[in-house]
């Protein structure tokens, strides 16, 4: 049957990550590996109540099929919460998706043709990867630093490369957990408004910064990118429900990429979030979840700093659901995750979030979906793990 397949498969892997987390399904194992938000914050009480008004109210309406840009209550909601970020959003440049994954999906439909080049940051979102590499682009990276991606040898990319499409996630980025600063999000605008690439910026963790002040989006200096929004981190993950923003003329072709997809996202989904957000106050419920985020995220960079060997490196995250571990040079996290799960821990081995053979000594740890003493004992394990590696490493 493998001759029946079509040649894009070949492009595209099985998901690292959902493949780790099989493995995580043992209760015994500490899992730091999945992109989880905290069950802990997720609203129940609230959401059942929001399904009974909704269904109670609006019952026979809500079951039935709907527009393929979404509710138009909720994409106006959306569009007003933009006001704080300084950008100005016509809910006509709103469409609501399966997920913000879904937007990636869409986009690289209607931008993406075979060999097109996509330049992404190295590292980047496991998925993205995927989903391009479906589209059957090929890879150009830049190197992330402590605040962003190095424009130097993004100019370089521009000029060397005809680049289609540049994806970012600027805030808290998944893996590493570092964010675009101010300066360097106006010189990328400025960088790439007069080019004939489209910027996509993937935003799902930026309503959770727990640390210093928030930046507005890229797209506020460059009014023809794309930005992604999600649900997923600030009510829940399973509702699968997040957005598009985009100009005029792109948002026309991703309602027509979206209606040949699945028609419009779940209905029934838009009109119970909808009834949550008016309901609640989702503010205060956010600061909740930063707050505990905030904990878990200090706890976890308190134990690395007590357990970790020193020639350890982490990034220390201002918000979002991850920090980023670079090993010695020497040292392969493929080989210490192998240790690691026979000591009941698990992580994700950076390799996995680059397109190039790359990131043998990185790691991902996931810290928002662990209790206090499973960070503490998890990172105590891990350190030790690390530890004894280094000394195998030394004694060869």
């Amino acid at each position: 049957m493998n001759n029946l397949f079509a040649d894009r498969m070949n492009n595209v892997h099985k998901s690292f990550i959902r493949e780790i987390l099989k493995v995580t399904e043992n209760p015994e194992i500490i899992s730091f590996a999945g992109g989880l938000p905290n069950p802990d914050s997720f609203p129940v009480k609230e959401v059942q109540e929001a399904v009974t008004n909704v269904l109670t109210s609006n019952g026979e309406e809500i079951l039935q099929y709907s527009t393929t840009e979404g509710y138009q209550p909720l994409r106006e909601y959306i569009a007003s919460r933009y006001k704080k970020n300084g950008l100005k959003v016509h809910p006509d440049q709103v469409l609501i998706t399966n997920g913000s994954q879904q937007g990636i999906d869409l986009t690289g439909k209607i931008f993406l043709n075979k060999d097109d080049n996509v330049l992404v940051e190295s590292p980047t979102y496991l998925a993205a990867i995927q989903s391009f590499g479906l589209m059957e682009a090929r890879f150009k990276s830049v190197p992330l630093l402590e605040d962003g991606a190095d424009l130097d040898a993004v100019k370089r990319s521009l000029d060397e490369n005809r680049i289609k499409l540049f994806y970012s996630v600027t805030n808290f980025q998944n893996p590493t957990g570092i964010t675009y600063s101010q300066k360097k999000r106006e010189m990328l605008a400025d960088i790439l408004k007069d080019r004939d690439t489209i910027f996509v910026e993937d935003n799902p963790y930026g309503e959770i910064r727990f640390l210093g002040e928030d930046i507005p989006p890229v797209k506020k200096y460059l009014d023809s990118g794309v930005l992604f929004g999600s649900f997923s981190k600030i009510v829940s993950p399973g509702m699968r429900l997040g957005w598009i923003v985009a100009p005029d003329e792109v948002m026309e072709k991703l309602v027509t990429a979206k209606q040949a997809s699945d028609l419009h996202s779940n209905y029934f989904t838009q009109r119970v979030v909808y009834q949550y957000l008016t309901d609640n106050d989702v503010d205060k419920h956010i600061e909740k979840i930063k707050a505990m985020y905030r904990d878990q995220r200090n706890l976890m960079v308190e134990m690395i700093e007590e357990y970790f060997p020193e020639d350890v490196k982490i990034t220390r995250p201002e918000g979002g659901m991850f920090l980023w571990v670079t090993l010695p040079e020497d040292l392969s996290s493929l080989k210490l995750f192998d240790l690691a799960i026979k000591e009941n821990v698990a992580f994700v081995p950076g390799k996995a979030f680059y397109t190039d053979d790359m990131g043998d000594n990185t790691l991902r740890l996931n810290f928002s979906n662990s209790s206090a003493d499973k960070i503490e004992e998890g990172i105590k394990r891990l350190g030790s793990v690390i530890g004894s590696l280094m000394n195998q490493k030394r004694h060869k």
